[in-house]
């Protein structure tokens, strides 16, 4: 008998004896079971340690040892035991200062267990042998592959601890745990390609390209010995060699085989190549690669003039290997670079250097100096790169980040990654040499030495090395770098790299200075054009109009000028980086400037009127040309610009001067723009910029027109009145009385409508967007099918449509597309294909069905009727069509055949006349034919039967079917035929009891005695040729007697072993499935045509349906098309919901009450599911967990993220199933063959692992599973669901280095395997990865792991769809198509919100080229504060580097939005922030500069135009007002009216009239108009407008205004831009009001409360009744913007008008406003807090914007000085003491509060009585004060109003100039009056805000109509809102 244990199938060690031989029969079931039970169930097993929450610096080192001792703990205690034992004996030796085993310990405790060595080769052998045996197979179905991986872990950790254990080094064997796991290959974790050697036998590893990936991977012949790199073994491949070589971490040099392993294989098989041919060598495939990865390499070489250092050798198969090495290293730079891979410059100058030392090590080059090999200069040790050449760069960004002061700092004393990367664009980047050396200027954080000359030397001495050839530098390089005794240079910060992001406005006008002179000039030639009252443009040229228009040049000069002045002044920082030529050049244009404004002015002035002319010789249009010194000038001032102007109408010639390296282009080119790497060649091709060029014509001909006529020639007349009109007498003290023309009257009149000429271009452009859109639209099928009604009408077109864009195609049909020619693919289909294509389309719109019915948007009936049955029929043509097409068309059929009258010929044309009525015949016919010929078995009433139907067809042959059969009876018929089926449906064997089937066998009999009767009685008019079959048995029976004949059964009927009819029916799938079609096709009434009744569920079918008709590229085969990965970032949102979050009604409505009555259906169709009647049900049966995901994927969740993203694997699995099945598999259905094939499931993942890779990148999981957070957990299941989810996390644990302890940071990338989370790979990383903004800094350090050609991102609150998913190998394909010069590389996506009504694109799901855009910065930016849009960076980035943005609408993804008008303000706050961040970046300045003027102008107005538009037409009102404010309080309107009878100025009005529709969001909702009229209808289309304005839409755009225009323009003054955390909750909640202060009182209700007052002080002291219609819209529209900004937040907010809530808001709002705040209280716990809170943006401030911050707080002054000369105590007095009274005034109102104020501190605690009296007394002094004014000095009660209109606003401007010079009075007894006036301002504000609501909220009609108007879609759902609002209540 053997002693030891050879499992020949999975068994199971004995465990009755651990210190001998077991014993026992080897094939025993028993332990045969308890082995297995080992490998799989682990939740039988009790673990005594919890192997998941480990800290994370032993998690990596000894997790795999603690689970594996839980997993055979029951059946091998011992070996259990062990492997805890080396766990923990590992965790001593971790830890420097433990008291664990020493080396005698170790060796006596490995004397006492000699037993363990043989327990431990015994379970190892047993493992091993059943891998050996089981590991070659190929078709294992999930539980044997689970049980395989697990014995794969438990022999490879077995391993581990048996070499430890007889090693005699004892600790030393565990310091060397690494080479003894390497050298276990039973468990060798991977991510998708498992390259070891048991991986060999999986079928990924089968397919030829992967194959011959791994060939040119794996070739290291000619490689340089291993034992030059201290290596004593053969390199495996090229990455281990690189590894060796340079000292590149193992996990990254592991991720980056694979991923150049997949690189390859997708462009292997997408190479041409011949048929029935394999895969080629991949020369192809690597010169592919090469030319996508080094693109931006070698133009980075070229515009530096150096020659690129990529070096092959002659040899073609030594050449294939070169280019391998070269492109593994780079991938191993950029997947070690860490946050160095937002540099892409940087790591070019790393490739180049690490590219010209591997060049050297594989040529052998010999070092001149020492003699021996050339080596790398870092050489190859562990972690070497990482070390010296990483982390050096890193620390550096990292040191510069912290400058930042989290966005307070100013952006010109810290470098971002842009100054860092630029500075490699310069040659002096060549002077950090290499090694690197660290005293380098680039190395230094801060100046330390201003020494210029030696400085200056240096940089000399560098320049002449850069003026010798590329020969001499390389003999330069071979003698090694300059030491420090060469050369030591004096470090200086370089400071900023030609661009520095200053705040300020300018900004706008010097990125974007040809437009804004442009609209400049335009506005002089168009006010000096009404001036000569011009009515045709012919009469421009006009010699003395044409010579004064010719004047606006001279205001282009100083244009200029000033642009040449800001030049200077925004780059003054970036002196120390700029090159002297750009000085130069930038001082040399600025003279220039400054001699053309000395110029142009001078010779106009003495050139004006002094012109020669010459007549034409022949009769033109012209006339005469003349001309004068001045025109001269001028065109010699233009030569630039008509250079431009040739250039610009010539793009291709542009394109090539700007990329051109050659030194004449060079020089032209220098002129014009600084010479950068980037927004060169940026031109577009001849035909698109035609196109945008005529729309931007046709915009600005319109603006111009309409300011022109309404805005600007209206006011000249008036204007030439009101400088007529001599002012003698002023309403108040004049202080300037000697200016003449009336000049301040005239610029209040015109002020406003220069605002609206400069913003009303976006108004403008919205129109025509709008226009061009819809044409668009409609070229492109946008809306082919609307509604249910089209999809029904069109659903016998989408098998073709399908056909033509989802199914690839084959040659033949390829060839016939090419030679269709004029029509398109659509109408030429061939047929070959086209039976199988019908059969393929059936099977996708099966899944698609079915995948409504998993998310439960449709009920099992609907399932019934909208699935199409797939059989052999489809194959042979015959299209069996969903029943909902066919609702009520049998019984109109039979209405329509039942009283016709004509012929059959009439009757067939009638039927077929409705294809799917004629297909519900047809089909209903063949199913009864069917149905009968299964059922009936006895011969005679087969025989009958048979007759019957040879009657109906021969008449239907013979057109005699209305002459010999009486069709009035159908109706008849098919009642019976109803009746009978529900016999069959209801008599099926798994329903009916089996004492029942008698009786239901009974009824059926009867049914077909009844159906039989019914035809051959009433029907057939030779009926009695079926009778005459029943004669022989008559006949028969009148021999028996009549005894006989009654007990004989009738027909039909059974007796004895004679059986009749076949039933029970046989156990069929298939036959019940059409048994219950039928039955449906003959029951199913109107009601189903408008199925789905799901909204979502109508709205996806008719997208999907109308996509497949819109221009999308053809598909490719699954194995041929691009490969991509899709990337998450994920911080710390939910998972999932869980069970106490789904019940919890804390704060507010549980979740779970609130997703029942906003998905009512849905949740009825979930219960169906679950088979359960209620949610107390679902608890009963256990189903929580389904609960939580139903809850959960309706909700702005990451489960529902990914679920909807995983979408995409699954499609490709059954678009690969449709690419290889035959015709049997599709019939067989793709769900049955993946089951039952398994070798073909196996190539199924595969091929999908190949091309789809899913990463979420969870920052925190790391820490949440060290902590044991649910988080983690919830993580963990999706990985198990989902067993192709990958997530990313960083770890930070503390390591021991030199002696200390410091965190070490990694990238880790897991994978679950059997229940637990895996480590796949594990990158070090120089330190925290987060030094920036977060998300792009969280997206970047998981990008190493994703994989394939395409990258397409997705946020957590995003969904996705099957039917989309089908879709994405055509997008994919956009890639390789071309848009005008070049193919795409970023794909736009449309976008569905899900979470609302509102439809935008904001850039999200868009799918990126992953190899250009790793090779240029990546998919984002990540500097602070100043990319905090960081996703609209990527696009800037891709386009100033060359490349094509397109859009596409055939393909969408849905998108959570916030719902509450808090959330969605935060959200507007936030994306203002960011676009003021974009107005002063580098990246919008350098689009403005380098687009052509008409691209420019889409670029603006497109991104931060939109914003600034916004801003100045609020500015415009302010204006307005103040304007006429002045006009009013001055008195000069009075004058105007009465000398100069200007009552109505109406182009003012006019103009203004038309920003209002700005302000009420009309404008902005004609988009959305369009684009729902194009996919819904324009008659829905203008009800959901007129519903959306019912709705208070217009107050929603109101007051998202203020937000933009509050946020945006602060920021850009101010800064402090931020992320916004908004919170993606789905329970509708109530905001209390001090919340709606804190977030809106200083960016709304100062503002309204401003307007208001400066409204109402114009209504009482105008002079004038205008009562115009456009007046009287102006006067609304600000009342409208004022109380919208103050009314909105409380009737936005849910129940804002209930008394009982009003009630505890007061008493919050009392309690905050009084709360005194200080260190660790939180501004929503105090006012003070709050207060000090919202000056942050001022801390960070410059002395420029606090001055200006000053200068707009004078306005507030304005009013008291304009009131008190109209006070009636005044007595028309107009001397200034009036004013200084008011001070005196106003002094001692402030002395009286701040007396209060100190009897509040005094008295009020303990001395409450005196405090009384004393306000008392103040009261009455202040009465008696009032009283005695009115006495004396006649003080009216419209005096007191006045005064109070006058006083307040000069208070809080007072309150602005403190804060704005905090810094000098903080700390003073000024700044504490400061606080106490700003709190009586802040009470007094919210007092009169809720003294309103109170009121309302008395009235209880107010807030049922603030119910109804808020949740109006809900109750068009007949949803309960009410218990939604009161959930509480309801318990």
């Amino acid at each position: 008998m053997s002693h030891e244990i050879v499992p020949v199938d999975p068994i199971d060690v004995p465990s009755s004896s651990y210190s001998r031989p077991a014993q026992g029969r080897e094939d025993s079931p028993e332990r045969e079971h308890q082995y297995t039970r080992s490998l799989t169930f682990r939740e039988h097993v009790s673990e005594p340690f919890d192997s998941e929450r480990l800290p994370a610096t032993l998690a990596s080192e000894i997790q795999r040892f603690l689970r594996i001792a839980n997993l055979v703990e029951s059946e091998e205690p011992r070996i259990a035991y062990l492997c805890r034992f080396h766990a923990f004996e590992i965790a001593h030796h971790m830890d420097r200062n433990s008291t664990g085993r020493g080396d005698e310990e170790f060796t006596v405790i490995r004397r006492k267990e000699k037993s363990d060595v043989r327990e431990l080769k015994r379970v190892y052998h047993a493992y091993k042998e059943y891998i050996i045996k089981h590991g070659a197979t190929f078709n294992l179905d999930h539980s044997q592959r689970e049980k395989l991986v697990n014995a794969r872990r438990i022999a490879s950790v077995l391993y581990e601890v048996l070499k430890t254990v007889t090693s005699g080094a004892g600790p030393q064997a565990i310091a060397d745990r690494e080479s003894i796991r390497a050298k276990s290959e039973f468990y060798v974790p991977y991510n998708i390609l498992p390259l070891d050697r048991g991986g060999v036998h999986q079928a990924i590893m089968h397919l030829p390209e992967i194959k011959a990936a791994v060939a040119i991977v794996r070739n290291t012949r000619g490689l340089p010995p291993p034992e030059d790199f201290q290596r004593h073994q053969p390199f495996v491949d090229l990455f281990e060699f690189l590894q060796y070589a340079f000292g590149f971490q193992s996990g990254n040099v592991a991720n980056q085989r694979e991923h150049m392993i997949l690189l390859l294989s997708n462009t292997i098989i997408r190479q041409p190549q011949k048929q029935s041919s394999q895969p080629k060598s991949g020369d192809e495939a690597v010169d592919a690669l090469m030319k996508k990865f080094f693109k931006n390499y070698t133009s980075w070489c070229k515009f530096l003039g150096r020659k690129n250092n990529i070096r092959l050798p002659c040899v073609k198969k030594e050449a294939l290997q070169y280019k391998t090495l070269y492109i593994g290293l780079y991938l191993l730079i950029w997947g070690e670079a860490s946050n160095l891979r937002f540099m892409p410059e940087c790591l070019c100058y790393i490739f180049h250097q690490m590219a010209y030392e591997l060049h050297g090590v594989l040529a052998g080059d010999v070092s001149m100096i020492t003699g021996e090999k050339v080596v790398p200069a870092y050489g190859g040790g562990n972690e070497t790169f990482l070390e010296k050449v990483v982390t050096p760069i890193y620390k550096v960004i990292e040191k510069e980040a912290e400058k930042n002061k989290n966005g307070t700092a100013d952006n010109s004393m810290w470098r971002n990654y842009d100054d860092l990367n630029e500075f490699f664009w310069s040659i002096e980047c060549f002077e950090l040499g290499w090694p690197m050396r660290s005293e380098h200027d680039f190395f230094c954080l801060e100046p330390l030495d201003t020494s210029k000359p030696r400085r200056w030397r240096e940089k000399l001495r560098f320049r002449r090395q850069m003026k010798k050839t590329d020969e001499e530098m390389e003999d330069d390089e071979e003698l090694g770098p300059i030491t420090e005794e060469q050369i030591k240079p004096t470090q200086r910060w370089l400071g900023k790299t030609n661009f520095v992001e200053i705040r300020s406005f300018w900004q706008i006008f010097r990125s974007f200075d040809r437009m804004w002179s442009f609209f400049v000039l335009s506005l002089q030639a168009l006010i000096i054009m009404a001036c000569h009252d011009v009515e045709s443009p012919l009469q421009i040229f006009n010699a003395n109009i044409f010579e004064d228009v010719m004047s606006i040049f001279i205001t282009s000069a100083f244009l200029k000028l000033i642009k040449g002045i800001l030049d200077i002044i925004f780059k003054w920082k970036t002196r120390t980086t700029m090159p002297i030529n750009e000085k130069k050049k930038q001082m040399a244009r600025l003279g220039l400037a400054a001699m053309w404004t000395v110029i142009l002015p001078v010779l106009f002035s003495h050139s004006r009127r002094k012109y020669i002319c010459y007549f034409t010789s022949y009769k033109t249009w012209l006339g005469e040309w003349c001309f004068s010194p001045y025109m001269v000038a001028v065109t010699i001032y233009l030569t630039g610009s008509g250079v431009e102007l040739v250039l610009f109408f010539v793009p291709a010639i542009s394109k090539y001067i700007e990329t051109s390296n050659h030194r004449i282009f060079k020089t032209l080119y220098w002129w014009g723009q600084p010479r950068l790497f980037i927004g060169r060649g940026v031109q577009e091709t001849q035909i698109s910029q035609f196109k945008y060029t005529l729309f931007w014509i046709l915009v600005l001909l319109t603006k111009f027109a309409f300011s022109y006529a309404f805005e600007i020639k209206p006011l000249i007349e008036p204007t030439r009145l009101i400088m007529k009109v001599g002012v003698r007498n002023y309403e108040w003290h004049e202080i300037f009385p000697e200016v003449k023309s009336n000049a301040a009257a005239i610029v209040a009149v015109w002020a406003p409508i220069m605002v609206v000429y400069f913003m009303d271009t976006q108004i403008w452009y919205s129109v025509f967007c709008t226009i061009f859109g819809g044409l668009y639209g409609v070229l492109h099928h946008l809306g082919e099918i609307r509604t249910l009604g089209m999809l029904r009408g069109r659903f016998h077109t989408l098998p073709s449509a399908f056909n033509a864009s989802l199914i690839p195609h084959s040659i033949k049909d390829e060839k016939r597309r090419k030679q269709s020619g004029f029509f398109p693919f659509n109408f030429c289909r061939g047929s070959d294909g086209q039976k199988n294509s019908m059969a393929k389309f059936v099977l996708v719109w099966n899944q698609v069905i079915n995948s409504f019915r998993t998310e439960d948007l449709i009920s099992n009936k609907e399932l019934d009727l909208m699935t199409m049955p797939m059989s052999s029929e489809v194959l042979s043509g015959i299209i069996r069509w969903p029943i909902f097409l066919l609702a009520n068309k049998f019984t109109t059929a039979l209405s329509i055949a039942k009283d016709f009258k004509e012929k059959d010929e009439a009757l067939y044309r009638r039927i077929r006349r409705d294809e799917y009525m004629y297909y519900a015949v047809k089909e209903c016919y063949e199913s009864l034919k069917y149905i009968l010929q299964i059922l009936v078995v006895g011969d005679l009433e087969k025989k009958i039967i048979s007759g019957i139907i040879n009657e109906i067809e021969e008449s239907i042959r013979q057109s005699s079917l209305l002459e010999e059969f009486k069709l009035k009876e159908l109706p008849t018929l098919h009642k019976k035929c109803i009746e009978l089926v529900q016999l069959l449906v209801e008599g099926s064997e798994d329903k009916l009891p089996v004492e029942k089937i008698e009786e239901q066998h009974s009824k059926l009999v009867k049914a077909l005695q009844d159906i039989f009767e019914l035809v051959t009685n009433d029907m057939m008019v030779h009926g009695h040729r079926i009778l005459d079959l029943l004669e022989p048995l008559e006949d028969s029976e009148e021999d028996t007697g009549i005894f006989m004949r009654v007990i004989e059964p009738q027909l039909f009927e059974s007796y004895g072993e004679r059986r009749c009819i076949h039933f029970p029916l046989p156990d069929s799938t298939s036959l019940s499935e059409q048994i219950q079609r039928f039955l449906l096709l003959l029951t199913v009434k109107d009601s189903a045509m408008d199925i789905p009744e799901n909204l979502d569920a109508r709205r996806r079918i008719s997208f999907f349906a109308t996509s497949l008709f819109m221009d999308m590229p053809d598909a490719p085969k699954v194995r041929n098309m691009m490969s991509f990965s899709v990337l998450t970032p994920h911080y710390q949102e939910d998972i999932n919901f869980s069970t106490k979050e789904l019940h919890s009604a804390n704060s507010s409505v549980s979740i779970i009450f609130y997703m029942q009555k906003i998905f009512p259906d849905e949740w009825k169709n979930f219960l169906e599911r679950m088979v359960c009647e209620n949610l107390d049900a679902l608890k009963r049966e256990g189903k929580e967990e389904e609960l939580r995901n139903w809850a959960s994927f309706r909700g702005q969740t990451l489960c529902r993220t990914v679920r909807g993203m995983m979408y995409c694997r699954e499609a490709l699995k059954l678009q690969a199933f449709l690419d290889m099945a035959d015709d049997e598999d599709i019939l067989e259905g793709y769900d049955d063959v993946e089951r039952s094939n398994r070798p073909l499931a196996a190539q199924l993942d595969a091929l999908a692992d190949m091309k789809f890779t899913y990463v979420v990148s969870c920052q925190m999981f790391g820490a949440q599973k060290s902590a044991g957070d649910p988080h983690a957990q919830d993580i963990l299941d999706l990985m198990i669901k989902y067993s192709s989810l990958r997530v990313a996390y960083v770890e930070e644990r503390e390591e021991i280095v030199s002696d200390n302890p410091e965190k070490v940071y990694y990238s880790i990338l897991v994978k679950a395997v059997n229940g637990f989370d895996q480590e796949i790979y594990r990158v070090k990383l120089p330190g925290p990865p987060n030094i920036g903004e977060g998300k792009p800094e969280n997206q970047n350090h998981a990008i190493i792991f994703t994989r394939g050609e395409a990258l397409q991102t997705i946020d957590m609150n995003q969904d996705n769809y099957l039917e989309e998913a089908f879709k994405m190998r055509n997008l994919l394909q956009e890639f390789l198509r071309n848009r005008g010069r070049r193919p795409p590389t970023i794909l736009g996506l449309r976008e569905h919100i899900f979470t609302g009504r509102v439809r935008f694109h904001y850039g999200h799901p868009d799918v990126f080229d992953r190899i250009f855009h790793i090779t240029r910065g990546g998919i984002s930016k990540a500097s602070r504060t100043i990319n905090l849009s960081e996703d609209v960076f990527a696009g800037y980035n891709t386009t100033l580097r060359r490349g094509c943005i397109t859009y596409n609408e055939y393909l969408q993804v849905g998108k959570g939005r916030d719902v509450g008008l808090n959330q969605i303000s935060k959200f507007e706050a936030k994306v203002a922030n960011g676009n003021s961040e974009q107005t002063i970046s580098r990246d919008i300045y350098r689009l403005g500069q380098r687009f052509d003027f008409f691209r420019m102008l889409s670029c603006y107005f497109t991104t931060i135009g939109f914003y600034f538009s916004s801003l100045i037409s609020v500015i415009g009102i302010y204006i307005y007002l103040y304007g006429q404010l002045y006009l009013v309080l001055s008195g000069l309107q009075k004058t105007l009216i009465l000398e100069a009878k200007v009552k109505n100025i109406k182009s003012l009005e006019t103009a203004l009239a038309s920003q209002s529709f700005l302000q009420l969001g009309l404008l902005t909702g004609l988009p959305m108009v369009m684009e729902i009229g194009l996919e819904k209808g324009f008659l829905i289309a203008f009800q959901d407008f007129i519903l959306m304005q019912l709705q208070l839409a217009a107050f929603f755009f109101t007051f998202s205004l203020g937000t933009k225009t509050h946020y945006f323009g602060r920021t850009i003054l101010h800064g402090g831009a931020k992320y916004r955390p908004t919170g993606r909750k789905v329970v509708v909640f109530h905001a209390n009001f001090s919340e709606n202060y804190r977030l809106y009182s200083r960016s709304h209700f100062i503002k309204g409360f401003e307007l208001i007052i400066l409204l109402v002080v114009y209504e009482l002291f105008k002079h004038t009744s205008q009562s115009n219609m456009a007046y009287s819209f102006i006067t609304f529209s600000v009342w409208f913007m004022s109380l919208t900004w103050l009314c909105a937040p409380f009737l936005f907010n849910p129940s804002g008008f209930t008394w009982e809530i009003i009630v505890g808001d007061w008493r919050d709002w009392n309690r905050w406003i009084k709360e005194q705040g200080g260190i660790g209280i939180q501004q929503d716990k105090s006012w003070q807090s709050w207060w000090n809170d919202e000056q942050a943006h001022l801390r960070g401030s410059g002395v420029g914007a606090r001055c200006l911050e000053i200068v707009l707080s004078l306005r507030f002054f304005l009013y008291q000085y304009g009131l008190v000369y109209h006070l009636d105590i005044t007595q028309s007095s107009t001397n200034i003491i009036v004013y200084a009274l008011s001070w005196v005034v106003i002094l001692a109102t402030f002395l009286t509060v701040k007396a209060v104020d100190l009897g509040r501190q005094l008295f009020s605690t303990r001395k409450h009585l005196v405090y009384r009296f004393f306000k008392v007394f103040v009261f009455v002094s202040i009465l008696t004060v009032i009283i005695t004014l009115s006495n004396i000095c006649h003080l009216s009660i419209k005096d007191l109003i006045v005064s109070c209109l006058a006083f307040l606003p000069t208070g809080w401007g007072l309150i602005l100039i403190a804060q704005a010079v905090r810094p000098k009075i903080e700390g003073t007894s000024l700044w504490e009056f400061t606080q106490v006036l700003a709190r009586a301002y802040d009470y007094g504000m919210g007092v009169v805000l809720f003294a309103p609501m109170a009121i309302l909220a008395w009235l209880p009609i107010i807030s049922a109509f603030q119910t109804r108007f808020l949740f109006n879609e809900a109750f068009n759902r007949r949803l309960q809102i009410q218990p939604i609002l009161a959930g509480k209540k309801k318990k």
